[in-house]
């Protein structure tokens, strides 16, 4: 057995962090929704599940320009993402940094459209654009893992 298998929801064999990065890495590269948490200071924690585009250093999340989501992330631009999995957890924490669906980079909208084959740039309402940079990564498959499972603090790789 590789030491990658989930044997049951209870019980996993433990991967090294090496390992868990690589792996995180690949998620964060084919997976196509993800749950980004905003808060605002007076209402609260605010979730949503999101498409999401992985251009390798950071994570690009589209939303509607009016939304809560948006109004939050530019209130309070510490944010937290988590992929859908709650058997192969990935968290994510960092700042999000908006972009008007006009002034987005080109390279990171193409990437989004690329991947979803909708680009928000060509809709009606107005779409705004979230770069998240990650400043912690953490990353386990069950309580075997709990131990080693923070891969990246302060936006620096540990494993």
């Amino acid at each position: 057995m590789r030491n990658t298998e989930i044997v049951s929801p209870t019980e996993t064999v433990r991967r090294e962090g090496p390992e868990r990065r690589r792996e995180t890495l690949a998620r964060l590269d084919r997976e196509r929704d993800i749950w980004l948490s905003t808060a605002h200071p007076e209402h609260g924690p605010h979730q949503v599940p999101l498409w999401f585009h992985w251009d390798g250093r950071a994570v690009w999340l589209c939303t509607g320009e009016a939304s809560v989501t948006a109004r939050n992330a530019r209130a309070e631009p510490r944010v937290r993402l988590a992929l859908p999995d709650t058997s192969d957890v990935v968290l994510v924490q960092g700042e999000a940094e908006c972009f008007p669906a006009r002034d987005v980079p080109r390279e990171a909208a193409e990437g989004f459209a690329g991947k979803f084959g909708w680009d928000p740039r060509e809709e009606e309402a107005p779409f705004l654009y979230l770069r998240v940079t990650p400043r912690v990564v953490r990353a386990w498959r069950g309580v075997h893992e709990q131990s080693g499972r923070v891969l990246m603090r302060d936006g620096a790789w540990v494993v």
